[in-house]
């Protein structure tokens, strides 16, 4: 039948689910404040986002943005050092832009889900304690006092799109909030240490990266208790528990 598409489901789980029709991308929230956030938010970035069509609580629909992906966790990222310098540009734009006028998290608050999520991860030995407290230890460079920016909140690599070596769109935004420059630039490379360099020279000055290090420890501390909770696998090649063990590799 002419005009007919077929229905990809691009996410799903118990939070939230993705469907792409068409050029078209259908989001289904449970918590309606997320597609609040996401609205406001790439309104607000001076970066390519996508185009929003239409929203109906739950629903959110927004059009799909040209090109591919930059990567996936646990694969190398086919991307030139071009497109990953200009990726570092648009992350500078969006953390030089005014911040948004909701509140972030802060460190308080990261310190303290940090220190839950590690106590989970030991007392179901999901991974050997000396794991844990090597990343628990390097996970503390990023528990200080930062200066709020614009920031993606949940950066990575498969929420950048390109087309040869130029950025056109960068989606899911509903973690947007002012917070630590530091966490965009971590969670893009996260999985990707080896493409750092090729970020940060589009970026420019200012990037800590012993705090970018220390980020790549910290999400992948937290992230593992949601991800295996709804269905996806940290401990796939690349993916967050290899970050974790990569650093009992370091000196």
């Amino acid at each position: 039948m002419a005009g007919v598409h077929e229905v990809e489901v691009v996410v799903a789980h118990r939070q939230r689910v993705t469907l792409r029709v068409g050029d078209v991308f259908l989001k289904v929230d449970g918590d309606p404040a997320h597609a609040e956030i996401e609205v406001r938010a790439m309104a607000l970035a001076p970066v390519p986002t996508p185009v929003v069509l239409w929203r109906e609580p739950p629903v959110l629909a927004i059009g799909a943005v040209p090109g591919e992906a930059l990567g996936v966790l646990g694969e190398p990222s086919g991307a030139s050092a071009a497109a990953w310098a200009a990726v570092g540009g648009v992350v500078r734009r969006l953390h030089e832009a005014p911040v948004p006028p909701w509140v972030g998290v802060g460190v308080d608050e990261v310190a303290a889900r940090l220190d839950g999520e590690c106590a989970w991860l030991v007392d179901n030995a999901v991974l050997p304690a000396e794991v844990i407290r090597r990343n628990r230890e390097i996970a503390d460079g990023a528990l200080r006092r930062w200066e709020p920016v614009f920031i993606h909140g949940d950066l990575q690599i498969t929420h950048v799109f390109v087309d040869g070596d130029e950025v056109t769109g960068v989606i899911d935004w509903s973690e947007a909030a002012p917070g630590d420059a530091m966490v965009d630039l971590a969670t893009l490379t996260l999985g990707h240490e080896e493409r750092l360099d090729d970020l940060l020279a589009g970026y420019g000055p200012g990037a800590d990266r012993d705090v970018i290090r220390a980020w790549w420890s910290l999400r992948a501390l937290v992230a593992s208790r949601w991800l295996i909770g709804h269905g996806f696998d940290p401990d796939a090649p690349g993916c967050e528990f290899d970050v974790l063990r990569a650093r009992m590799r370091e000196r």
